[in-house]
């Protein structure tokens, strides 16, 4: 029960901080809006399963559209990622463990490299589909390339910040009884 207290914690105050905070940033709302709510997604434990990486994904995204007054964009950019999620973390991690060590994505479960990948990846496709979507009503194209690469870094640079200021409480599990 206290893991699922301690997910229920940080999906709060991810989404909390990213509606009361981030979205309220006023020198770059014209031009990128910083995301953080979304690395819920990509911190979930790796057993976890499809189905529910996505009804947590559309939940939380659905979340933060309704506090945003988006129909929808956060939900849709949430559920590609944690569709996409357990592919990059097949690619990336492996395959010679069939059991991961760390119940959950960091640092120490993946290295620094494949961790900066999967983060990076994942938060650009995240940004390159909320972005598209709201591209589709009004903007060109060099907005949003602009959106999409500013959001992505300024996302990513949050992510690391608040991954390193802020690190997770994780067991090692071994192979032994």
């Amino acid at each position: 029960m206290t893991q699922l207290l301690r997910y229920l914690f940080r999906a709060l105050v991810l989404v909390a901080v990213q509606v009361y905070l981030l979205n309220k940033v006023p020198h770059l709302h014209r031009l990128v809006v910083p995301s953080l709510y979304f690395v819920f997604v990509l911190w979930l434990p790796f057993s976890l399963g499809r189905p529910a990486l996505l009804l947590i994904g559309f939940f939380l995204g659905l979340a933060v559209d309704y506090f945003s007054l988006t129909p929808g964009l956060h939900a849709a950019a949430c559920v590609l990622i944690a569709y996409l999620r357990p592919y990059l973390i097949s690619i990336l991690m492996p395959r010679d463990t069939q059991e991961f060590q760390y119940p959950e994505p960091s640092v120490r479960a993946m290295q620094w490299a494949p961790y900066v990948v999967y983060l990076g990846v994942l938060t650009f496709l995240h940004h390159f589909y909320l972005t598209f979507l709201q591209w589709l009503s009004v903007g060109s194209f060099w907005s949003f390339l602009g959106k999409t690469l500013l959001g992505t870094l300024i996302s990513l640079l949050f992510i690391l910040t608040v991954d390193l200021l802020f690190p997770r409480q994780q067991s090692y599990r071994t192979n032994t009884a």
